[in-house]
């Protein structure tokens, strides 16, 4: 589609239309003709008869009020009538896959000038074709679904599964053998931790907590159980059906009556007479994902102890959604498990060794919330960074009070030092086997989590104070530091809480002092 031609104007042209029914503003060396949109204008037709607005340039006063993306939606574009005659906008529109030039936006490993030990030319191409992805794809679906609280849409799903980014997600591994990776931009045998940190980061970039887990994040914890330890048959056909985002699988292991305290899970399996099936009975909460999945990694109690089973979808389960502080996209499920029969052949690992089968995929869920979290706190700080550059107060920028530039060092200190020991431990899991990593990485996993999450509440807590009352107000210029401080707490909580995972840091720690080390 031909691109409109507009008109140019000089100031002084545009000034002459300064009556309340021939009003014209500007607004980034763009011409607007607001003269029948003052009426439906949401915050009040008085907004635009202020002095210096009618016929002026009142750039500064909606960049105070408003987001960029306001410009960009079709009912408020079409007010524009032309531009400012030698004249050019300064305010770049959103664009699918653009770096951020905003300092501290971005890691540095993507800043201009900067260099890293870790990401290669290849992981720079790969995150570009991711962000084009999540740009293009996910983010508009992430801001419709938060809104109105629906799953995500299948259609984004499918195409994640297209480019096999939901096996990409798994990590590194044989699941990965054979496939065309985001278009053949990686090998297969090419792909490492730090590839799927940027599936992970770039993710979670669009601000939207609650999509963020209801986007399959129930595979990403419940799958890796069925991948490594489910009979072929099984594995083969769960694994595909998921990966293909066809089906949809949550683990289920917390319960009301415990929730880090794994062992003390209540729900019950018991073996039919002839030894074919497993009775089971019991409850699951905060299931993510649960309210829409077709299979459920369960942890169950049985004689031999601990044991996990893949229960799917059927006669006997039924599924609640849970009302959280984020929205209804996650599909957070009370779960009920009434006599419900499964084939023996759906146990995970051996009979009551269920608690190795669970905490085999704890280091690398952690690892991956440690991602997100990173990520989260450094788009906090670029929509902080960018507030306090447009907004003004007493007279002066807001950047302008020490205050607030020592808020934005502490917040900016975070975001460089999380990223910094995720990266360390990344590399440690890429030149690391499997038993390598649960040996050596649990501690420090934990630390780093709980440390980040600890971090994030900080940031939010500055950056609502940054933004006044737009901190605290679902909509408008604020929206996603509300957002942020509302949910920032499931991270500290899931996963493990921070309490917890401090203790196991140290109690690790402490295992491997040397017992010849004295002061």
């Amino acid at each position: 589609m031909a691109t409109k031609e507009m008109k140019q104007f000089t100031r002084d042209e545009v000034a002459k239309h300064n009556k309340s029914d021939d009003l014209w503003i500007i607004i980034d060396a763009k011409v607007y003709d607001v003269s029948k949109f003052k009426g439906l204008h949401p915050g009040g037709a008085s907004v635009f008869l202020v002095d210096e607005i009618p016929g002026q340039d009142a750039t500064e006063a909606f960049y105070g009020l408003h987001r960029q993306e306001i410009l960009e939606k079709p009912q408020y574009a079409r007010l524009q009538i032309g531009t400012i005659q030698g004249e050019k906008s300064l305010v770049k529109g959103n664009v699918p896959g653009a770096i951020s030039k905003v300092p501290y936006a971005e890691p540095s490993w993507l800043m201009e000038g900067y260099h890293s030990p870790y990401f290669t030319e290849g992981h720079k191409r790969f995150q570009r074709a991711v962000r084009k992805f999540v740009d293009e794809i996910i983010i508009p679906d992430a801001q419709a679904r938060e809104e109105d609280g629906k799953r995500p849409s299948l259609s984004v799903v499918e195409k994640m599964a297209e480019v096999n980014m939901h096996a990409m997600r798994m990590g590194p591994g044989r699941h990965l053998k054979g496939l065309t990776l985001m278009g053949g931009i990686v090998k297969p045998e090419e792909f490492d931790y730090f590839h799927e940190m940027i599936i992970n980061q770039e993710i979670t970039r669009h601000g939207c907590r609650g999509y963020g887990d209801g986007l399959n994040a129930g595979a990403v914890i419940g799958l890796p159980p069925v991948m490594n330890f489910g009979a072929p048959a099984l594995r083969d056909r769960v694994v595909k059906d998921v990966l293909s985002g066809k089906k949809f699988i949550s683990l289920a292991i917390s319960e009301a009556f415990a929730g880090s305290d794994v062992a003390s899970l209540k729900t019950t399996a018991e073996k039919t007479e002839d030894g074919k099936f497993w009775i089971v009975n019991g409850t699951k909460k905060w299931i993510t994902n649960g309210t829409f999945s077709d299979y459920f990694t369960v942890g169950c109690k049985t004689d031999g102890g601990l044991t996990v089973l893949l229960i799917e979808r059927g006669e006997g389960v039924e599924t609640k959604h849970i009302k959280t502080s984020y929205s209804a996209t996650a599909g957070t499920a009370y779960i009920i498990f009434e006599n419900v029969k499964v084939p023996v052949e759906n146990t995970l690992g051996p009979e009551g060794d269920g608690i190795f089968v669970i905490l085999s995929n704890f280091n690398h869920e952690r690892w991956v919330m440690c991602c997100s979290s990173a990520r989260a706190q450094r788009f906090i700080v670029e929509e902080c960074l960018k507030w306090v550059n447009q907004r003004k107060a007493f007279g002066k920028p807001l950047h302008t009070q020490a205050v607030i530039r020592s808020k934005l060092a502490a917040m900016i200190a975070r975001a460089e030092t999380v990223q910094s020991w995720l990266e360390n431990i990344t590399y440690q899991m890429t030149n690391m086997n499997y038993k390598q990593q649960a040996k050596l990485l649990a501690g420090p996993i934990g630390l780093l989590k709980m440390y980040s999450t600890r971090c994030a509440q900080d940031t939010a807590q500055d950056a609502v104070q940054i933004f006044g009352g737009r901190g605290i107000t679902k909509s408008g210029m604020g929206r996603y530091i509300e957002h942020y401080h509302r949910t920032v707490t499931f991270d500290s909580i899931l996963g493990g809480a921070e309490d917890v995972l401090g203790d196991l840091g140290v109690r690790q720690a402490i295992r491997t002092m040397p017992k010849d080390a004295r002061l």
